[in-house]
């Protein structure tokens, strides 16, 4: 019986030391690596979901509330999420755990756009190298939360260190096939810059970097001139951008004699659909780097790294 009473205590406290923390991330990148790295010692809840653009994304009352009744708030910093800066200054007071995943990042490797001056360009999560620092900065922060189960923190984000190196490859790979003339990435704004520069792609964006900006007629101008000086074949849409100015990009160059087509809809500052392959961070980036190979003339399979993409997402003709 004093066994059995032992048990029945110490299974009780278990049961009260496994209570998960609530975990509040902003996009769906940062709750993506959240979910990898925390497991069932968390319930990771996501503010913005798929086609939702984090530049002008304003925080309700309900997602302040729900970031000051979390344990722990990850964001991802270096001012995407410039809107929600009240909110995150109101939880740190109160005393909430509140997360920059970038803030491992070496500002060497930060880029600064001549538009931006005094402020990093804050896409980093399209150079999977990168992003992979922001998994050891989800697992920082929560082994000084939880140091009891730390070395599974750091076991899991290791794991899903390993697949994002090979994403990294398969990228590379795929980008490096499409034939040198032809690797220029023209999007509807400047979210592929780190993209660009790991993995050896020319990446021109019609607005800035803030989805605030605004193409100019100039700007435009100067674009169509560019696709048909360079017989640029094909152009990108973003999933969480109008495509308005790809479109006028695309008729001014038809007015010139040049065809130009909508290469495929990129995911830039959010990730696909919840549930599906490309709601993932990996399939988010998958996605990305077949659809751009594909339509560029490179080699790339229709269904990507681990022939997971949805036939719904295969937009190149």
């Amino acid at each position: 019986m004093i066994t059995a009473f032992l048990t029945l205590i110490l299974s009780t406290s278990c049961a009260a030391d496994a209570k998960p923390f609530e975990i509040v991330a902003t996009t769906a990148m940062v709750g993506d690596i959240a979910l990898e790295v925390v497991g069932d010692r968390g319930r990771i809840k996501g503010l913005m979901g798929e086609g939702v653009d984090p530049h002008l994304y304003k925080p309700t009352a309900a997602d302040a509330k729900s970031i000051l009744s979390s344990d722990i708030v990850f964001y991802s910093g270096l001012m995407l999420e410039g809107r929600m800066a009240d909110t995150f200054m109101k939880a740190a007071r109160t005393g909430k755990t509140v997360y920059p995943v970038t803030e491992l990042i070496d500002e060497s490797f930060l880029l600064e756009p001549p538009e931006m001056e005094g402020h990093w360009d804050p896409h980093v999560w399209m150079d999977v190298w990168a992003w992979s620092h922001a998994v050891d900065a989800v697992a920082v922060a929560m082994c000084e939360q939880d140091s009891e189960h730390c070395e599974s923190y750091n076991e899991r984000a290791a794991a899903y260190k390993k697949k994002l190196a090979t994403l990294h490859t398969y990228i590379e790979k795929s980008i490096a096939s499409i034939p040198e003339a032809s690797r220029v990435l023209i999007t509807a704004h400047d979210a592929f810059n780190y993209f660009g520069r790991a993995y050896g792609i020319e990446v021109i964006g019609i607005q800035g970097l803030s989805t605030e900006s605004e193409a100019g007629i100039d700007d435009m101008n100067k674009l169509v001139d560019f696709l048909v000086k360079n017989q640029i074949k094909a152009v990108f849409v973003e999933s969480s951008v109008s495509d308005r100015n790809v479109k006028a990009l695309i008729e001014g160059a038809a007015s010139r004699g040049h065809k130009v087509v909508i290469g495929g809809r990129l995911f830039s500052d959010a990730m696909g659909e919840k549930g599906t392959y490309e709601g993932t961070y990996i399939g988010m980036l998958d996605h990305n780097a077949t659809v751009i190979t594909r339509a560029l003339g490179g080699e790339a399979p229709v269904g990507g790294m681990q022939d997971k993409l949805s036939p719904a997402n295969e937009h190149v003709k």
